[in-house]
């Protein structure tokens, strides 16, 4: 069962991010990285930021991610997640490829026991229509 309803808009990939969107339906989560000066980024573009190189890998995590900073959301800001409020949007990080970090969903947990720091593991949620979105929950509180 997804997090949201199936109302809620899907990703829309673009030029830059389709490959994320395309590992994303295999489970797979991979960030870009540039193959010359090894630097990872995201949101994924077309020039690494560090040494202007053209050139991308792609690098796999393993799904452990760290807690960087969180807000809870009380107010909807599209009429489909109404019913899910309150609802935590948080940015994590990852052991496995320091510098990226990622906006996501922490669920399963209540949003008043939600700290940063905290460890959280990869989850993923079938959305529909092939589309599969990573979010993470505590790490001893991962969905079915």
């Amino acid at each position: 069962m997804a997090y949201f309803p199936a109302s809620m808009p899907k990703p829309t990939p673009n030029f830059d991010d389709r490959d994320f969107w395309n590992t994303c339906t295999k489970r797979q989560l991979r960030f870009q990285t540039c193959a010359d000066c090894g630097e990872p980024r995201h949101p994924p573009g077309p020039v690494c930021p560090y040494c202007s190189s053209f050139k991308v890998r792609w690098a796999e995590v393993e799904g452990a991610a760290v807690l960087y900073t969180y807000t809870v959301i009380h107010h909807a800001s599209h009429e489909a997640v109404a019913g899910n409020l309150p609802y935590v949007v948080g940015v994590v990080t990852f052991p496995d490829l320091p510098n990226v970090r990622m906006v996501t969903n922490v669920t399963n947990i209540n949003p008043s026991l939600v700290h940063i720091g905290m460890h959280l593991r990869l989850w993923w949620d079938d959305v529909g229509d092939g589309t599969w979105i990573p979010r993470f929950s505590p790490v001893d509180k991962l969905p079915a």
